[in-house]
């Protein structure tokens, strides 16, 4: 018998967001493995990639494991409102039933979500103050304002009977936020000073050296270089950044430029942020059909599709294909943003259809426009000198993000550093943490409106038949197994100059079918193989093949 399943203790149990950026969910256990207590600390998404995951819009973690316990799911607990942190929770809710507990601008946008889903009715989500604490079982949570690209963004100090965890889910120092409160430095301190047990801690930018840069400073550029330019233009950056949106709008108001929001999650997250108390100044807004209508030094957009993203209001923009929005020569588009990996080819796609259109692109490369909302080193550097934890757990980061982190969490003297990676349970103890058991764990792609297992084949079947095509054929038979007329031959994707070899190749197999074998399947599988083998002769690629049998 395990002698410890009647052992309490505290672990860490990551089934999302360690080795990757997005889809953080991370789960603490109290208690006896076998009489265990849970809360998750976020429930967050990936945006699939049309060339790796075609047709999936999101990728969310599996959950099973918390799933087929979820009476023992205490809470969700959401340290602010990206869609890494909380776009899986209309997905993933419904098999843990639990309650969630978000500051009011998170909550706000929680809500949203929930309507959409049709969940509003049955979730609760228990609002909670800036530095406020709950408690919920055997955890006491405090949470601790910090900076970040978003309002409300918190660190989490998770008091257990084993030590408290600093939880800093993403976060930054900034001087100068703009909305918002400083990081909370003394209460971070005060933790230090008590004894942490564990900081687990954003990856993001732990290959970069010096620190993230201050929003302030940001918002000075931005102003200063829209004076500069003479036509419409368009300001693009992520919706969740209330105050590089607050930034945008007092450019407008300095130059005497109408500020317009397009694109959905824009005018959702500017609704949002007035309701919870942000954006008091910003400036009368009007609609995109009403910009038209103005002089182009009279008009500022602000823009969702920063990314690149295929459906979001800048790329309909740049192929001039939006009802409300055109622009041209003379006018501008500030991409005030990063390009997050993994999405260059589709932003460099928009970039290059605007300049196609005679628009002047301009990027954080060319002005002083963004800033990150990660951690450099050397913040990551003084976060370590003021919690001071016996464990570093590098999460939020690819695995070569985590490592480094570890690096430096080690040369801080940090007794212990350890790297995860999704499903990895760690142990938490005074003593020394090691991980202690594998849990399944891996992806769910939302394809279309259902949830799929990432390893079912739909994503890669869809690859496939983007590469090389399908062919599909149709042999009849008669009830004596002989062929009883031409096959039926389907092409798609495949060259013109390929089709009369996969024709002939057919044809060949149905020459020398014997009617006497009456083996149907051996027939469907000599023509699947001869049309293929004939593509890869004549064209170099393997299309999707499939051949049926009808008896007639």
């Amino acid at each position: 018998m395990d002698a410890r399943l009647n052992e309490s203790e505290l672990v860490l149990l990551p089934l999302g967001g360690a080795g990757e950026i997005g889809m953080n969910f991370n789960a603490y256990g109290c208690g006896a493995p076998d009489d265990r207590r849970w809360i998750v600390v976020d429930c967050g998404v990936m945006f699939g990639r049309e060339s790796a995951t075609p047709g999936v819009d999101l990728i969310l973690p599996d959950i099973r494991f918390l799933a087929e316990q979820h009476e023992n799911v205490l809470a969700i607990v959401l340290t602010h409102a990206h869609e890494d942190h909380i776009g899986a929770i209309a997905q993933l809710w419904p098999l843990l039933r639990c309650p969630l507990y978000a500051t009011p601008f998170t909550a706000r946008l929680i809500e949203n979500k929930l309507a959409e889903a049709g969940l509003a009715e049955r979730v609760r989500v228990t609002i909670v103050p800036l530095g406020g604490r709950i408690a919920i079982g055997p955890f006491e949570i405090d949470f601790i304002s910090i900076t970040h690209s978003i309002p409300e963004p918190n660190a989490l100090a998770i008091r257990t009977p084993f030590g408290v965890v600093v939880h800093t889910g993403d976060w930054k120092l900034d001087p100068d936020p703009l909305i918002g409160e400083v990081t909370d430095s003394e209460s971070l301190r005060a933790l230090g000073d008590d004894g942490a047990l564990a900081l687990v801690c954003d990856s993001t930018n732990a290959l970069v050296a010096g620190e993230s840069g201050s929003e302030g400073r940001v918002r000075t550029s931005l102003i200063d270089l829209i004076g500069t330019l003479t036509g419409r233009v368009a300001v693009t950056a992520f919706a969740s950044n209330v105050a590089r949106l607050e930034s945008v709008g007092e450019a407008a108001r300095a130059h005497g430029r109408s500020l317009a929001l397009v694109g959905r999650s824009m005018n959702r997250v500017v609704e949002a942020a007035r309701e919870t108390g942000y954006l008091h100044d910003f400036p009368p807004l009007i609609d995109a059909d009403e910009a038209a209508q103005l002089p182009p030094n009279r008009v500022l957009y602000l823009c969702t599709g920063s990314q690149g993203e295929t459906r979001a209001a800048l790329a309909r923009i740049a192929a001039g294909e939006h009802p409300s929005v055109a622009l041209g020569p003379g006018d501008t588009v500030i991409f005030s943003s990063r390009i997050i990996p993994g999405n260059d080819l589709a932003i460099f796609e928009v970039q290059n259809k605007l300049s196609a259109l005679g628009v002047e692109v301009l990027t954080e490369r060319d002005h002083f426009v963004h800033v990150s909302g990660h951690p450099c080193r050397d913040e990551l550097a003084q976060m370590y000198r003021w919690v001071r934890p016996k464990v570093a757990v590098p999460v939020h980061g690819e695995l070569r993000h985590m490592m480094e982190h570890a690096r430096l969490a080690r040369s801080l003297q940090v007794p212990q550093a350890i790297v995860l990676q999704n499903g990895q349970m760690l142990r938490l103890a005074p003593g020394r943490a090691e991980i202690v058991d594998e849990t399944p764990s891996g992806r769910l792609h939302l394809d279309g409106k259902v949830l799929v297992e990432e390893g079912n084949g739909h994503a890669r079947a869809r690859g496939a038949l983007g590469y090389a095509g399908f062919v599909a054929a149709t042999i009849p038979l008669d009830g004596k197994g002989r062929v009883a007329g031409d096959p039926s031959l389907i092409l798609e994707g495949i060259p013109d100059q390929v089709h009369g070899a996969i024709r002939a190749a057919l044809e060949d197999v149905i020459k020398r079918h014997d009617s006497k074998r009456r083996d149907e399947d051996a027939l469907k599988e000599q023509a699947r193989l001869a049309m293929r083998r004939a593509a890869m002769a004549h064209w170099g690629k393997k299309p999707v093949t499939r051949v049926e049998v009808v008896w007639v």
